[in-house]
């Protein structure tokens, strides 16, 4: 590896203020394209050309050779460019960012339960040490006081019983599945429901990922089928030509929660549709007009499933079609779980902010 030393000019202070608002512009456009870094590029061209995003000292040539230098993009082949597992997770953060500069509720942070258990906040009233207490939590303030009552200062010994620990504050971990609906009928209709689903979903990984270490966190896509999305596929995400098979991801996503000993368990679904399909002995059945009661009352019966294995459903309804609404309101009462006719704008807010106030609910 080599470097290049040169004198400091005042237009490399600009040059990196250039990459930086080019590079928030080019993460956002790779929401909108899938990931796909060439057409983000694509998009960044011709808006350069309409609005006179750079200027002549730093063009989107000078862009794309820093974006490669600093690890966000890759060349496979002449012409042919990805974007990197850094580029994937800045989308993460950025997610997040956005979405939590609009929260009321001001910070991140591991947020406790009102319980004592296994935590790091210690409280002010201690107990008797244990065996198997976490040695780090002895007070030792109290331990000696209680030494010196038991036994005054002419015959001091440590004994087991004079050993005082602190409670903390119990804080319990969450085993999250979130369902995405990629069907088509997230583009439909001239409304980008998709991409601020996708947005959630990042914001919520990351969140996860950097504020509750002890968490887990599933995503499920369905259209046709349900299945397993890893955080790194999550900027690739796109919808396709499905119908909305709900009762194959909340079956994948009771298996999953069943592997979760321990933990409390939550499905997170985020929807803008009835649910228009199913498998019927190996073969899709699927009816795109009206609720057929053949599928809602499979979906229907599942939501019951998950309340008997105390997995609570809270549904993200990005749509404000009354005939889906008194679906989801049956489906919710079905499963005594949640429901948030959401607008589009604000859906990271709602599902940030229901996700950490369930979250401090104890295990059961």
């Amino acid at each position: 590896m080599h470097f290049l030393y040169e004198a400091w000019r005042e237009s490399f202070r600009n040059r990196q203020t250039s990459f930086e608002r080019l590079l928030r512009l080019f993460q956002e456009l790779l929401f909108y394209t899938a990931g796909d870094a060439r057409e983000a590029l694509n998009w960044l061209t011709q808006l350069d050309r309409q609005y006179g995003l750079t200027d002549p000292e730093y063009g989107i040539g000078d862009f794309i050779e820093e974006l490669k230098e600093r690890g966000y993009l890759r060349e496979e082949s002449p012409g042919q460019v990805r974007i990197t597992a850094r580029t994937e997770q800045s989308l993460r953060r950025q997610a997040l960012e956005e979405i939590f500069s609009r929260l009321r509720r001001k910070g991140l942070g591991r947020h406790p339960t009102p319980y004592t258990g296994m935590g790091e906040e210690p409280q002010p009233e201690t107990r008797p040490w244990q065996f198997g207490d976490n040695i780090h939590y002895i007070d030792h303030q109290e331990t000696f006081r209680n030494v010196f009552r038991r036994y005054g200062l002419d015959d001091f010994r440590l004994d087991e019983e004079s050993i005082a620990v602190r409670e903390t504050d119990h804080q319990a971990a969450t085993a999250t599945v979130l369902l995405i609906d990629v069907s088509h009928s997230m583009v439909l209709y001239g409304e980008d429901r998709i991409t601020p689903a996708k947005k959630v979903a990042m914001a919520l990984a990351e969140l996860i990922l950097t504020q509750y270490p002890g968490d887990s966190l599933d995503l499920v896509a369905f259209g046709n089928e349900a299945w397993s999305v890893s955080i790194r596929e999550l900027p690739y995400l796109d919808v396709g030509p499905y119908y909305t098979n709900t009762l194959a991801a909340l079956e994948r996503a009771r298996a999953i929660l069943r592997r979760r000993r321990g933990m409390n368990k939550q499905i997170v679904l985020i929807t803008d549709g009835k649910p228009s399909a199913m498998f019927v002995r190996g073969r899709l059945y699927k009816n795109p007009y009206g609720l057929d009661r053949r599928i809602v009352n499979r979906v229907l019966d599942e939501a019951i499933r998950c309340r008997r294995e105390r997995i609570p459903i809270t549904t993200f309804m990005v749509a404000r079609d009354p005939y889906l609404q008194a679906f989801v309101q049956e489906f919710t009462r079905a499963n005594q779980g949640r429901a948030y006719y959401a607008a589009l704008d604000r859906l990271g807010e709602y599902v940030l902010e229901d996700f950490i106030r369930n979250r401090r609910k104890r295990l059961r």
